[in-house]
């Protein structure tokens, strides 16, 4: 390429030919002679000198190469990327002495020490080396920081000499120095998030300002706030926001709405949730017919209300998912709506959309459709109400209460069975998770945990709900529509494996080689039902299996053994949900399956992507949030003792669960003097003595140490 330069020279004019000079070529064939030793800047730069040597062109072609992941930087110097061991990566998670990044383009996690994090942070894109480490797995390396993204953590103030310092709660182990420009009154032991302002090599030589305190960091509810925060999770809705949830939660607009409606009101409808439940988005009817039942699956209409592009729209796109954590819950909507024109309250018209399903004699689905309804719920069914009821404890008050319902009751029931028969029947792995419920006292504090119960009514309403998520992956297909499915892939052969190690080392049997077929995880779980080992078993299957996430493509739900599902039942909790109701109900209004491609193709995709990352960090949020008020309850019963089931083995110690579902440690610093030896998968062994700790094994422990800001509990043996 020729540049032409037309330059003055005192009166003179002056014509310049210059060659353009390919400074990334150049660079490309420095480093590829130079093989795997480093190329230092200085010889790099010496290389490309040449006649009309531009430094500017130079540098910008050096740092072209190592955007594209074609170069990196080392502190020796330059070297080319050997496309097998340096991957592009996101920083995923990170604990004070390590962390994960996750590659890009395959989604496969690499475990990071932490002095080989190069003080990378959450969301930073890396490029990273693989390497063989200490186990199977390949470990990792970070050679550069491609794009810095996060720079906001969370910690606790700490006093060291008299100088108040910050500890992250993750990133690093050591005390932070810090800025105060707001002025915040700060003590110890107070929970603070601080921005950095400054990147250093490590974790620990970043700096750091103070932008929120959120009070004592020995209440769990001061450090749920701080991880609500940090993920951006706020309970908070914008103006403009409210003012349109105001503006469309009229009642009295739901009369002059229902033109072209399905008008259901004369149908016994009812809603069966929590006690305390006020977002009450769906509600069911069944009734029995020639030849079978016709099961009503009753959603609140949000999409009527909620809008594309919409304020509304905007932020439950951004939300993706309610949160739910203690007592508490962060909507997706404004509660104008969650728990106002969209919830589906007793004894008052509402909008919906419904699913109208006819079964035959065996719970088979012989036919449905989807309707745009009107309905008026006869009564706000509770769980453990209808539990009563179903278990034949008939009292007056409760038959008063649902007088106009109770005629159908035995009738749901009845279809229920059949369901969860044919469910059975297909195989699907009934996993047995113990989860916990937190008793939280009105000073906001933790006092009690307990296992969550489910009753027949819980697995009544989960069971017309999946039917009706089954019905509406079927509508998407067969009417060829842009859609968002719930899908479930196979195990992975790596989580196979490990689950057939276990299972080996647990001495149970199993009956395949290759890919197992749900029946077979089903099969394992019917053998181990009421034993010891039943938790450990059901937590190495579960942790055999693929994330559920949503997708564009129809791939089917291994863990439910049904090749068409999606979410339809939560659309006031649920941005997948709110995605099809709208793709459904513009198709059902006269669009064609063409005109609905073309208006929905690209929302779908961004919809079925938005509503995973959502998922993942709300799961991780509420689990975050929960850690924190389990430790707070334990720090109340320090140096009581407890019977306990190890639940995992590791090099460093035994997690304990307790019949609470609380978890501890027991660190090997805590049991008796030795080597230990971890076999990898199951067992920790001490050499000196041989006495030895396997996962499933009962142990006695007594509570040592309880620490609510980091939601950890520490045991030792009893």
């Amino acid at each position: 390429a020729y540049e032409i330069c037309a330059c003055l020279v005192g009166s003179e004019m002056c014509i310049r030919d210059r060659t353009k000079t390919d400074y990334q070529k150049l660079i490309f064939i420095k480093l590829k002679k130079s093989g795997k030793k480093p190329v230092s800047f200085k010889e790099l730069l010496k290389s490309c000198r040449i006649n009309g040597f531009d430094f500017g062109e130079f540098v910008k072609a050096v740092n072209k190469l190592k955007a594209k992941g074609e170069i990196t930087e080392t502190r020796s110097g330059f070297l080319l990327i050997d496309k097998k061991s340096f991957v592009k990566c996101v920083v995923a998670r990170l604990n004070k002495t390590y962390g994960f990044v996750r590659d890009t383009a395959t989604d496969q996690e690499f475990f990071i020490t932490g002095k080989f994090l190069k003080g990378a942070m959450p969301g930073d894109i890396v490029l990273v080396r693989t390497f063989e480490g200490k186990g199977a797995s390949l470990e990792g390396e970070v050679q550069e920081i491609l794009e810095e993204n996060f720079s906001r953590f969370t910690g606790e103030i700490v006093s060291e000499f008299g100088e108040l310092k910050i500890v992250p709660d993750t990133l690093s182990k050591y005390a932070m120095e810090f800025e105060n420009p707001n002025g915040f009154e700060l003590h110890e032991h107070d929970k603070v998030m601080a921005e950095i302002t400054v990147r250093g090599s490590r974790h620990s030589e970043h700096k750091c300002t103070i932008v929120s305190s959120f009070g004592s960091s020995l209440k769990a509810a001061v450090c749920a706030l701080s991880v609500l925060e940090l993920n951006g999770i706020t309970p908070v809705f914008p103006p403009e926001v409210i003012y349109e949830a105001k503006m469309v939660s009229d009642s009295l607009r739901v009369s002059q709405d229902t033109a072209d409606r399905l008008d259901l009101r004369d149908k016994p409808i009812f809603t069966i949730d929590g006690a305390d439940t006020k977002d009450i988005d769906d509600a069911v009817s069944v009734e029995r017919i020639e030849g079978g039942y016709e099961l009503g699956v009753h959603i609140a209409d949000v999409s009527h209300y909620v809008l594309p592009k919409s304020s509304l729209d905007s932020e439950a796109f951004k939300r993706g998912t309610s949160v739910y954590y203690a007592n508490r819950v962060i909507p997706m909507l404004p509660k104008e709506l969650s728990n106002g024109i969209c919830s589906l309250n007793p004894q008052e018209d509402r909008l919906a959309f419904s699913c109208l399903i006819r079964l035959d004699s065996n719970a088979v689905i012989k036919e449905y459709k989807f309707a745009k309804t009107i309905i008026h719920s006869r009564v706000k069914g509770v769980y453990s109400e209808l539990n009563e009821l179903l278990e034949g404890y008939n009292s007056k008050t409760l038959c008063e209460k649902y007088s106009e319902v109770l005629e159908t009751i035995p009738v749901m029931h009845e279809l229920a069975v059949k369901l969860n028969k044919k469910k059975l029947n297909r195989g699907a792995p009934q996993l047995e998770t113990p989860e916990g419920k937190l008793i939280i006292n009105e000073d906001d504090v933790c006092v009690g945990v307990k296992v969550r119960q489910r009753g027949i009514s819980e697995e009544m309403i989960e069971d017309f709900m999946l039917t009706a998520n089954e019905c509406a992956a079927r509508f998407g297909l067969e009417n060829n529509l842009p859609f968002v499915y719930r899908v479930h892939e196979n195990p992975s052969e790596e989580k196979l494996e490990n689950l057939k190690e276990g299972l080996t080392k647990l001495g149970i049997t199993f009956n395949f080689n290759g890919q197992p077929s749900p029946a077979d995880l089903s099969s394992i779980l019917e053998k181990v039902r009421g034993t010891d080992i039943a938790v450990i078993v059901n937590n190495l299957i579960l942790r055999s299996m693929s994330k559920a996430k949503y997708s564009t493509e129809p791939i089917g739900h291994f863990g439910l053994v049904l090749d068409d599902y999606a979410h339809f039942t939560s659309p006031i909790r649920r941005y997948p949900d709110l995605t099809i109701h709208r793709i459904m109900s513009d198709f059902l209004g006269g669009l064609t399956a063409e005109q609905c491609a073309q208006k929905y193709n690209k929302f779908s995709y961004a919809s079925a992507d938005q509503s995973t990352q959502t998922e993942l960090t709300a799961m991780n949020v509420e689990r975050s949030c929960e850690d924190c008020y389990k430790a707070e309850y334990m720090k109340a019963h320090i140096g009581e003792e407890f019977d306990g089931i190890i639940v995992s083995a590791m090099d460093f110690g035994l997690f304990v669960m307790l019949p609470d579902t609380c978890e501890g440690l027991v660190s090997v610093h805590a049991m008796s003097e030795g080597d230990y030896c971890y076999d990898g998968t199951m067992t920790l062994k001490n050499l000196n003595t041989g006495e030895a700790w396997r996962v499933g094994d009962r142990i006695r422990i007594k509570v040592a140490n309880a620490d609510v800001n980091s939601g950890k509990v520490d045991f030792i043996p009893a």
